[in-house]
């Protein structure tokens, strides 16, 4: 008679962001068992930077073991050492060990990349893309993150900076993005860019719009946020609004379906559920945007995590090492 293979220990996930740490026991099926979260101090010092990490993995690792520990972070890093080189909301940390820090606490593997690199990665594993070869995703939100993934693996390029999307420039004369180029899709196309837009629309001149009763009259008050619940309303201009978002987004992702000929594309982030309802169109209107001639047969589809991006992501880092 045959021993019975017990199930192997869930993985710790780790998602490190400006203002907080999440954190949560996920298991070899992409399911997470149990999570928690606590305060990230983001503008002291290193050491208390890697204490508050500490804490939220104390807080799950006194109710069960785990077999590894994956962690999400801000890049820009370095996924082969560990390190996290600089990251402009991270200011505590710069040149900072944290995979071998987090190691010298715990004796499983610790391994560390960059947070849209990771949840891309268990969109493949576990969520939407699984069982698809070549695929590309983007979160969507405040700013625009990207990862790249090739028969299971993340493409990380020659020095681990490779899948930076977000910062691809579709025109060279356009405002200039917090990374110092011109014309990113981020600084076009993300939450800051919606709300701005809209704001603009009121200043040319009054408008009758829920957008401006979300924010009770105060123009300056708007986020893209008033202007999804907008549209979910039937708010006419922050359909216009959305619309030229989708404008937009459609030559950056005919470039990418150019460049990397995905057999998916998968969207993820606040912003990217608002669009959600023209994914059909998006991918109806990409063909003039590309010479390649299948793809109007790319599917777009709303990632499978959501908020849990980050701890699911995490754990699909250690899914091979345990």
């Amino acid at each position: 008679m045959s021993t019975p293979v017990s199930n192997p220990a869930p993985i710790l996930g780790v998602d490190i962001g400006g203002t907080k740490v999440a954190v949560g026991l996920v298991d070899h099926q992409g399911k997470i068992l149990a999570q928690g979260r606590q305060p990230m101090i983001a503008n002291g010092t290193a050491e208390a930077g890697l204490e508050a990490v500490l804490t939220a993995i104390g807080s799950l690792s006194a109710k069960s073991t785990f077999s590894a520990i994956g962690i999400c972070a801000p890049g820009p890093l370095d996924p082969k050492t560990g390190i996290v080189l600089n990251p402009p909301n991270l200011p505590c940390w710069r040149n900072f060990p944290l995979a071998a820090r987090i190691q010298s606490h715990y004796s499983v593997n610790v391994v560390v990349d960059n947070d849209a690199n990771a949840a891309a990665l268990a969109e493949c594993r576990w969520g939407a893309a699984k069982g698809y070869r070549y695929v590309f995703y983007a979160t969507i939100g405040t700013g625009i993150g990207t990862g790249i993934v090739f028969d299971g693996r993340i493409y990380h390029g020659n020095t681990g900076a490779a899948g930076e999307g977000g910062h691809v420039s579709i025109d060279y004369r356009g405002p200039i993005c917090a990374c110092g180029k011109r014309g990113c899709i981020e600084i076009l196309a993300a939450g800051p860019a919606i709300a701005k837009r809209a704001r603009e629309k009121f200043a040319s001149g009054k408008r009758p719009s829920a957008i401006l009763d979300l924010a009770q009259g105060d123009v300056l008050s708007i986020t893209s946020e008033m202007v999804g619940k907008a549209y979910a309303s039937g708010d006419p201009l922050a359909k216009e609004i959305l619309l030229e978002t989708v404008a937009l987004l459609l030559p950056w992702l005919g470039n990418i379906v150019d460049l990397l000929d995905p057999d998916i594309i998968v969207m993820g982030g606040g912003v990217a559920a608002m669009l959600s309802p023209f994914f059909a169109d998006i991918k109806a209107q990409l063909p003039p945007w590309c010479v390649n001639p299948r793809a109007s047969e790319v599917p777009i589809v709303m990632a499978h995590y959501g908020s849990d991006a980050g701890i699911a992501g995490g754990a699909a880092l250690c899914a091979d090492l345990t």
